[in-house]
Order: structure tokens, then sequence, then C-alpha cells
């Protein structure tokens, strides 16, 4: 298939047992700039409340909880997407609408994630428990989104970015202006990656009748995504001062904005395997906002 988001022969098909493979696929294994996309926020909450290095049970807990969790909200959105995937290049050998699984395997797989996850979260305060108990509503309406809005885009970065607040409130036990700026940024910066993105499905969507920012915005989407981004700057810088950030921290972010200028400079919407590399590349730009961060707090 010219343009399917699974790869042939790939390291799921060498090495996972076969009748795993589904529910691996199922998980986005092979593609794991999802769980990096909802890792980051968590890791900026954790760094923005924090002081000097943060603990490593957190980071590896929200680490396991981000895999677990963009896992089975890919099984959610499968679920839900299976008829509209069949009709769609890039999804259609995806392990449900190809018919590997059946919807009731892959509802028993969602519940034995939600409750791994579960069990991650219970390793939290009580207040973030209850923020992620809170975040499983987004999880279950961003898959319905792309038929009801032309900004589904939206709800996606409520849903992946929500690990900001947990990320504030695993060590502060409570929510604050610096975590809510933060928040803001993180849904602006998805607004910008995910309109990316969702120029690759543009022509498909279309015929089936799926809404995206890709098609509602059309010629104007770089103007509008430059914005996102320029907004989501501004957002971290104001949670970062609101924090009490060091000044290692405005050091460091002018290279976000490097990075965020060469994804717009370089990106060509009407091809989709520029449009997929810019969009994983934002695992670069994650990582820039941590750093930044991190610089801000250590040194």
């Amino acid at each position: 298939m010219a343009h399917s988001d699974i790869a042939a022969g790939d390291w799921i098909d060498r090495r996972v047992p076969e009748g795993l493979r589904p529910y691996a696929r199922l998980m986005r294994l092979d593609r794991p700039i999802g769980t990096w996309l909802l890792l980051w926020p968590c890791w900026w909450g954790l760094m923005l409340a924090g002081e000097g290095w943060p603990p490593v049970g957190m980071l590896l807990l929200f680490a396991f909880g981000a895999l677990v969790m963009r896992g089975a909200g890919c099984a959610i959105n499968d679920l839900v997407d299976r008829d509209i995937d069949r009709k769609v290049e890039r999804t259609l050998t995806r392990p449900l609408a190809r018919g590997d699984v059946k919807v009731w395997q892959v509802l028993l797989f969602v519940a034995f994630l939600l409750l791994v996850g579960l069990g991650v979260l219970l390793c939290f305060n009580g207040f973030t428990v209850g923020l992620g108990v809170a975040s499983l509503l987004l999880v279950l309406t961003y898959p319905l989104a792309k038929r009801v809005i032309w900004a589904p885009q939206f709800v996606l970065g409520l849903a992946f970015n929500w690990g900001a607040l947990m990320g504030w409130s695993a060590v502060r036990e409570g929510l604050g202006l610096p975590a809510s700026f933060l928040y803001l940024g993180g849904i602006l910066w998805t607004l910008g990656y995910d309109t990316i993105y969702a120029h690759q499905d543009k022509r498909d969507d279309a015929l089936v009748g799926v809404k995206s920012l890709a098609l509602y915005l059309g010629d104007q989407s770089r103007r509008w995504i430059a914005g996102f981004y320029a907004a989501a700057l501004v957002c971290f810088s104001l949670a970062g001062f609101l924090g009490d950030v060091g000044m290692a921290f405005y050091v460091v972010m002018p290279a976000a904005f490097a990075h965020a200028v060469w994804q717009l400079a370089s990106w060509k919407p009407d091809d989709p395997a520029n449009c997929l590399v810019r969009f994983r590349s934002n695992r670069d730009f994650g990582l820039i906002v941590f750093l930044a961060l991190l610089a801000g707090r250590v040194l």
C-alpha cells in the first residue's frame, strides 16, 4: 500500500507472536509519536511545578501511563471509526478495519488497558487521580468530534495536553495559573501539529464526510498554524514566567521557535509523506520545551 500507516514487515511482524500483532497495532506500538505527544505535557507540568531535577519515579509512571492510555485511546478510536477506516487509504489495513480482530475482542482489550491505566493513576495523590478519571470523558469524546465540528483538533488538544495539569498536580496537589497557561499552550500546539497531520487525509476525509481543520482552513492552513504555534510559544513563556522558572528557560526556548519556523517553511501540504515527517518532528519540539523547563529549574 503506497500510503498506509502500517508498514509491512516491520518489527511487529518480525518479533511479535502472530496472535498478539493486532493488539500491538491497535496500541500503535509501531508508531510511538502519539505516546511522545501525550507524554511531553505530563513531563512539562512536572518540571514546571517542581524544583531542581524531576523525580525519576514520577517520570517513569507518567511514561508508562502515557503508553497505556494512548493505546487505549487508539483502540477506542478504531472502534468508532472502523467503517470510515475501510474507506480511507491510510487506515484500511488497521486490524479492526481489516477484520484481524472482532469488536468484542477490542472492547475487552480496551477494558484491560483502562484497568492498567487506573493502576498507574492510583500511584498519585487524590487530586491527580480525580483529574485522571475526568480525562476519560475527553478520551471518549474525541473520536466523535470529527463527525460534529470542523475543529476536532481542539478536542484532541484538550485530551492530549491534560497531562500538563496532572504533572503539575502530582507535585502541588492542586492547580495553578502557570499550569493553566501550560495547558493552553499545549492545546494551541496540538491545533498546529494535528492540522499538519490532517492534511494527509484531506481528500479521503472530504469523500467520507469527516471534518477537520485541514479541510476547513484549506489554503489558509499555513497562516493559521503559524498563529497557533506563535500563541503556544507565548503561553509557554507565560507559564515559565508565572512559575518563576530561571533565566535559562528563556535561553533555550528560542530553539522551539526555530523548530516551529522550520516545520512551516519546509511543509508541503499536498505531500502526505512530508506532512507525516513534519508532524512526527513535534516529538523534538516537545523535547526542546522540556529541556528549557529543565534548564530553568536546574541551572
